[in-house]
C-alpha cells in the first residue's frame, strides 16, 4: 500500500503542477497540447487512484474524486471531441479549472492534515486558518476561471 500511496501522491503533484501550466497557457490564449494532455491524464489518474486505498465509509475526498471524474470527461470532450467550438471553449476552460481547484482543495486539506505546523493551526480542519486557506483558494480559482474564460481564445493548432 505504501507504493500505491507514493505513486498516487506523485501523480497528484504532477497533475497540480501541470494544471497551473495549462491555466497559465489559457491566460495567454495558448493551447499547450502536450501539457494539457498530461494534466488531463494525471488528474483523471489522481481521482481514480484515490479509490485504491481501503476505506469503510465515504469520505469527502471520495466525493471530490467522483465530482472530478464527472467533470473531466466533459472537459476532455469539449477539447478533443468538440474542438473548443462555440460554447465548448468556455465549457472546457471552466471544467478544467474546476478539476484543478478540486485537486488543490484536496492538497490544502492534506497539508493541514499531514504537515505538523499546519495541523497545529487547524487539527480538525474546522478552525479559521483552514477556512481562510480554502476561502483564498476558492477566490483565486474564481478569478482564474473568469480571466481564463475571457482570455482563452486560442488560434487553431
Amino acid at each position: 500500500m505504501d507504493a500505491v500511496l507514493i505513486i498516487h501522491v506523485i501523480i497528484s503533484l504532477l497533475g497540480i503542477v501541470s494544471g497551473y501550466i495549462v491555466i497559465g497557457g489559457m491566460l495567454q490564449a495558448q493551447r499547450l497540447p502536450r501539457w494539457t494532455a498530461f494534466f488531463l491524464v494525471t488528474t483523471v489518474l489522481t481521482s481514480a487512484t484515490g479509490f485504491l486505498f481501503p476505506f469503510v465509509k465515504l469520505l469527502p475526498s471520495h466525493i471530490l474524486a467522483v465530482l472530478s471524474l464527472i467533470i473531466l470527461p466533459i472537459s476532455i470532450y469539449a477539447l478533443y471531441g468538440k474542438k473548443l467550438v462555440g460554447r465548448w471553449r468556455a465549457t472546457y476552460v471552466i471544467t478544467a479549472i474546476v478539476a484543478q481547484y478540486l485537486n488543490v482543495f484536496v492538497l490544502i486539506f492534506q497539508a493541514f492534515q499531514k504537515l505538523p505546523p499546519l495541523h497545529a493551526l487547524a487539527p480538525t480542519q474546522s478552525e479559521p486558518p483552514f477556512a481562510v486557506a480554502q476561502g483564498v483558494n476558492l477566490l483565486a480559482f474564481i478569478a482564474l476561471g473568469y480571466l481564463a474564460t475571457k482570455k482563452f481564445h486560442p488560434t487553431a493548432s
